[in-house]
């Protein structure tokens, strides 16, 4: 039995399943040191990767939010997905605190370089960049360098709110040649589907997915394996939908 699997193998809110988790710490351009942890399949080669970027550090994201916590709990196991969490600069969790100061989407460029260098140092896949929130911004700002680079192989906007993103950042998405997709929560306190339809219709490639019944934090498991499933799926096509049930 995996950690904190029910008796009766049930997946649920605290589930974590075996995988082989390593503390990592990203060395950004600009001299900080940044901490996060990589969880890729135990016992296998990683299919896919995903780098996760967190919801805005003011608002108490980090790299623990439960969503990516369960990404990194659940998809090295029903995937062979390797998941690389971290905090941004500033930001504090039971992993430890990364080094800097918050740079309202800016500065942060540097951490998701950071990041994208860190799996591809170690060789695995090509990363897909899962943001949520405030990650959707720092990907919409700076992940396009890494795009053109070949160094990131699609992207998923958790809830992206536009916030920080201009027009002209938006309109630049319009000429990428991997996927970009948005799963827009119906209910969502930022940014809800009709209006995420127009916002991103300067990079009509990016595909907005409306989340019937979602609110922009997720809550609840149903909404929680609709999240997982689509990132799976794109990630490692014919992955989705994850199973339900670990062997007990």
């Amino acid at each position: 039995m995996s950690e904190h699997t029910e008796p009766d193998g049930e997946i649920r809110s605290a589930t974590q399943l075996p995988a082989r988790r390593t503390d990592v710490e990203l060395v950004t351009d600009d001299h900080l040191t940044l901490v996060g942890e990589l969880a890729e399949p135990e016992s296998r080669s990683a299919r896919g990767t995903v780098v996760t970027l967190h919801p805005l550090p003011t608002a108490h994201g980090f790299m623990d939010s439960h969503v990516l916590k369960k990404a990194a709990a659940r998809l090295p196991a029903l995937a062979d997905i390797a998941v690389l969490r971290f905090n941004f600069r500033s930001v504090t969790s039971p992993r430890g605190t990364s080094e800097g100061v918050f740079g309202e989407g800016v500065s942060e460029g540097f951490d998701l370089r950071a990041a994208v260098a860190a799996v591809v140092d170690r060789g695995l896949p090509t990363p897909w960049l899962v943001g949520w929130s405030f990650g959707t911004e720092v990907i919409l700002k700076h992940a396009l360098e890494h795009v053109e680079a070949g160094t990131v192989a699609g992207v998923v906007l958790l809830s992206p709110p536009l916030h920080r993103t201009t027009e002209d950042e938006l309109a630049r998405w319009a000429a990428v040649d991997v996927p970009v997709v948005a799963l827009v929560p119906e209910h969502d306190d930022f940014l809800q589907p009709d209006e995420a339809i127009a916002r991103f219709a300067v990079a009509p490639n990016v595909r907005v997915v409306p989340i019937e019944g979602a609110k922009h934090l997720w809550v609840g498991e149903r909404y929680v394996r609709i999240v997982l499933d689509a990132v799976a799926d794109l990630v490692v096509p014919g992955s989705a939908p994850l199973p339900t049930h670990w062997p007990v």
